[in-house]
């Protein structure tokens, strides 16, 4: 028997990866497999006679493509219907920018709405915040715990926009 799998009760840390992540991952899973010395058949065998095992490496392996796109994660937003978050991840804390429309009227998750705040910024409907908040004890989950909330992965352009015309407006 392979030395990896013995019944190790793995738990995982983040959220398996869909069926379509594995797919679109499919070259990845292969090497991780093969660091692991297990072959294409190996791979065939412990799928129908140890499904629990196959999960466990399933499970391992997204925890790894987690890991790995949360250390790259510097920006999230979150849009709601009223709000947007913009939330820059440094080194030692998450840095928040939100941004409130009081007018009810306005959704921002269409697109007038998005278009309403953007020509109208200095409404006074439109609320500015700033906060800056310590990571718990494992950045990456409290990251996970964000996307988990519907929070997305950026380059972080409207986070600078709106810093930038928080800086000016300051002025």
């Amino acid at each position: 028997m392979h030395p990896f799998l013995i019944e190790n009760h793995f738990e995982l840390k983040y959220q398996r990866l869909t069926k379509e992540q594995l797919e679109e991952l499919h070259q990845e899973f292969i090497n991780f497999l093969a660091t692991q010395s297990i072959t294409a058949d190996e791979w065939n065998e412990i799928k129908i006679n140890k499904p629990h095992v196959a999960e466990e490496e399933i499970d391992v392996f997204s925890d790894l493509v987690w890991e790995k796109v949360l250390n790259k994660a510097q920006y999230l937003e979150h849009f709601s219907k009223d709000q947007i978050h913009l939330i820059e991840m440094g080194e030692d804390q998450m840095y928040l920018i939100a941004i409130k429309v009081n007018d009810e009227s306005i959704d921002l998750m269409t697109r007038e709405g998005y278009d309403w705040l953007r020509d109208n910024l200095l409404n006074e409907e439109v609320v500015f915040y700033n906060a800056s908040k310590g990571y718990g004890d494992d950045k990456n989950l409290d990251k996970f715990k964000l996307l988990q909330q519907g929070a997305n992965i950026t380059k972080g352009e409207l986070y600078h926009y709106f810093d930038r015309l928080i800086e000016n407006k300051g002025e």
